[in-house]
């Protein structure tokens, strides 16, 4: 036993009240000096590690006997934080913030309200993680000063260069925070541009989450040494499917294609052929341009642009599977049958040309017998039969499995030319849509099963087995909206919730039991080890198909080339591979999660600036979310915005946490998750990505999810909503 895990058995007893060094080293028979010093050591090192506090007598104890959790802080522009550690969220009032900032790593202390609410301050700042901050530099007369985008608790800031740069009133600028105090110091590094210029706001967000859409230059010119298409030599040692029927099957928008398809029927089922963009063959190891994708992790898709993992040379050009000229690809293969299980597969280097650029729209259109589309592409007409027919096939065995299907709705922002926000809907997922889905996830489980039986390094895609506690909360919300879980809540296997999902199916509270049930689950994230895949009910998964866009992909490809296609390797290679591989799937889940938190700011961004010409307006909505500050309510085209508690004056409501409800004192009207409520929007901001209702009247349950006209015309417009049009005209002047 070494000496953390003694000094923990000793701390961790029933009868332990609290000792000090001196305490500890007689319980632990460490008395003579040598000892001793080991002992101070040791209780240092896990006192850096924060497994070890001590209180005002010195006396060491864990976090949990005292009370302290270390996570993560998310302060909301409202002021008001969280504290994220291990999937639970401890509530932290303005006042209690400290100096923290958002993204710190933080010790707060914990404890519980009558109501069995918890809540939190925050006692010690281990790490901020926000370096840089984009802002506003505001000038009247001869005085500047910088605002910050972000929620800084109120603090100023001291700009030591400001006199360096051609700044005008509103100019954006991206800080470099040099000290943190009560003051905080910091110089300009860069001015993004006017913030009503078009584009800016986008560009402001990206460095605010530190994304440099710009490559640096040294990773150009390698890129600039790459040939803009293949030669000879590069086909060596790979097989030729130029005689093959392959396609490409994208969104319109799509430059960077790097998977392509091909559907033969076979004795007893199909043979499918998943060809991906071999960008392993171009993005060599200990160079530059590997470097940068790296640390990228992943390319960043927002509503306006693409920020590519890597440049546009190779993700648009080189790798890119265009129509009619060839390309290096990676290809599994495999034989299905009508049961969508694999009988045989082979993954091998290969090259193709793609017969046709497809579209999502173009195949959706095949696939409902429109004449005009299936006359245009008479050529293609029975592999898009083939395609429907294996995609049924393999939809059918993941069921079977308990692949869950959340079907939440996403948002498609239409903008014009200058990013302006022209209309906010549900983007439609078409059966095209599905297939490839289905393609894709054959591939990667796949690649995923031959990688995890050759026992070759790899990076996994992971989803582990909800947490219990997580269950108790889905288990409440589920029975109070109708839909009693039907499972032990220590073991739940997919199925169950794929079965609770699919009764649920056509109800006005599906989009919100869904998303809740999205939100109980664990994080996806990637893993040196094969650990399963819940949420689709798989044993062996990973990606495998879009290495253009990201690392993880690109990462699996390499090592099917070095211990697969490559006749031999060095083992110490392969032990180097195997540490390495820890580390780098680090990397990639917190890239991945750095660009999901991006595209989400990005797209509350431009619903803000959507519902700002709405203000005063009236819809009808479902209550997605509550919280003891408020109401969070869901429009029929994803736009979410808050009812603060404070504009529920009828009554004084209280926060039934067990029941995610607010109940009226006086009149114990309830409002919950799930429920209709008919609201107006009182103010909306691009700036603060947010939209604030109130709610108007209890709407009516058979309307559903069915919105109102978004217009002002015949209702009356609240005194705050006069308010907030009357200062948006005086804003709207300078634009």
């Amino acid at each position: 036993m070494d000496l953390e895990t003694s000094i923990l058995e000793v701390i961790q007893r029933k009868q332990y009240k609290g000792m000090d060094a001196h305490h500890l080293a007689k319980a632990l028979n460490m008395e003579d000096h040598n000892s001793f010093i080991g002992l101070c050591k040791t209780l240092n090192q896990m006192e850096d590690a924060y497994i070890l506090f001590t209180d005002a007598a010195n006396r060491y104890f864990t976090k949990e006997q005292l009370g302290y959790v270390v996570g993560e802080l998310r302060i909301n522009p409202k002021g008001f934080g969280f504290v994220e550690q291990e999937g639970t969220s401890i509530y932290i009032h303005k006042d209690h913030l400290a100096l923290a900032l958002n993204k710190d790593t933080v010790v707060a202390r914990m404890w519980e309200n009558g109501d069995g609410s918890k809540e939190g301050e925050i006692i010690r700042i281990i790490k901020h993680s926000m370096i840089q901050v984009v802002g506003t530099i505001k000038i009247k007369g001869k005085m500047k000063y910088f605002m910050p985008d972000a929620y800084f608790n109120h603090r100023r800031f001291c700009i030591t260069n400001m006199d360096q740069f051609p700044l005008v009133n509103d100019s954006k600028v991206l800080v470099h925070i040099d000290r943190f105090e009560e003051r905080l110091q910091g110089h300009i590094e860069k001015v993004v541009g006017y913030k009503y210029d078009p584009g800016v706001d986008m560009l402001s967000l990206l460095y605010e989450h530190g994304i440099d859409p710009a490559f640096d230059e040294t990773v150009m010119k390698e890129v600039s040494k790459i040939p803009d298409h293949v030669q000879e030599a590069d086909k060596k040692g790979r097989r030729s499917l130029l005689e093959e029927v392959i396609i490409t099957i994208d969104g319109e928008d799509s430059r960077d294609l790097d998977d392509a398809i091909s559907v033969v029927p076979i004795e007893n089922g199909y043979r499918l052929g998943v060809h991906i963009a071999d960008v392993s063959y171009y993005v060599k190891e200990k160079t530059a341009l590997n470097e940068e994708a790296y640390e990228r992790g992943t390319s960043i898709y927002v509503t306006d642009r693409v920020v590519p993992m890597l440049p546009h040379a190779l993700s648009n050009g080189i790798c890119s599977l265009n129509p009619h000229v060839v390309r290096l690809t990676l290809s599994c293969v495999m034989d299905i049958d009508a049961k969508g299980e694999v009988m045989k597969y082979e993954i091998f280097p290969s090259y193709i040309k793609s017969t046709e650029r497809m579209t999502y729209t173009k195949v959706n259109a095949i696939l409902h017998k429109d004449e005009e589309a299936c006359r245009e592409y008479a050529h293609i007409l029975s592999l898009c039969e083939h395609m429907q027919s294996l995609a049924c096939c393999l939809r059918k065995r993941r069921e079977s499995l308990g692949a869950i299907d959340f079907n939440t709705r996403e948002a498609k922002i239409i903008v014009d030319q200058k990013g302006k926000v022209k209309d906010v809907k549900v983007r439609e997922r078409g059966e095209a849509e599905r297939i490839i889905e289905d393609f894709m996830i054959a591939a990667n489980e796949c690649v995923a099963t031959h990688m995890k039986w050759m026992e070759i390094p790899s990076m996994y895609r992971i989803h582990e087995t909800p947490e219990p506690k997580k269950m108790r909360e889905l288990a409440r919300i589920c029975t109070m909206l109708g839909y009693p879980l039907k499972a032990d809540v220590n073991h739940v296997y997919p199925n169950q919730l794929q079965a609770l999902l699919y009764a649920a199916k056509g109800d006005e509270v599906y989009p919100v039991l869904s998303s809740f049930m999205l939100r109980s689950m664990q994080k996806a994230r990637y893993d040196a080890h094969c650990l399963g895949h819940f949420g689709l009910g798989l044993k062996e998964y990973l990606h495998f198909t879009s290495p253009i866009r990201r690392y993880p992909d690109l990462v699996v490809h390499r090592m099917l080339r070095k211990y697969c296609f490559s006749a031999q390797y060095e083992k110490s290679a392969l032990l180097a591979d195997e540490q390495w591989v820890e580390e780098g799937a680090d990397q990639c889940s917190k890239r991945e999660r750095n660009a999901i938190e991006t595209e989400r700011d990005a797209d509350d961004m431009k619903k803000a600036e959507y519902m700002e010409r709405f203000i005063g307006a009236e819809f009808d909505g479902v209550i997605s979310g509550v919280t003891r500050f408020g109401l969070f309510v869901e429009l029929a085209n994803t736009i979410e915005g808050l009812v603060h508690i404070s504009t529920l004056q009828d009554d004084y409501f209280h926060f039934e946490e067990s029941g995610y409800c607010l109940i009226g004192e006086r009149t114990g009207r309830k409002y919950r998750m799930g429920q209709s409520v008919h609201v107006r929007c009182v103010d909306a901001s691009r700036f603060k990505k947010q939209v604030d209702f109130e709610i108007v009247k209890p709407s009516n349950p058979k309307k559903g999810w069915n919105p109102s006209n978004p217009s002002t015309k015949g209702k009356k417009v609240s005194n705050a909503a006069k308010a907030n049009q009357k200062r948006k005209r005086k804003g709207g002047s300078r634009r």
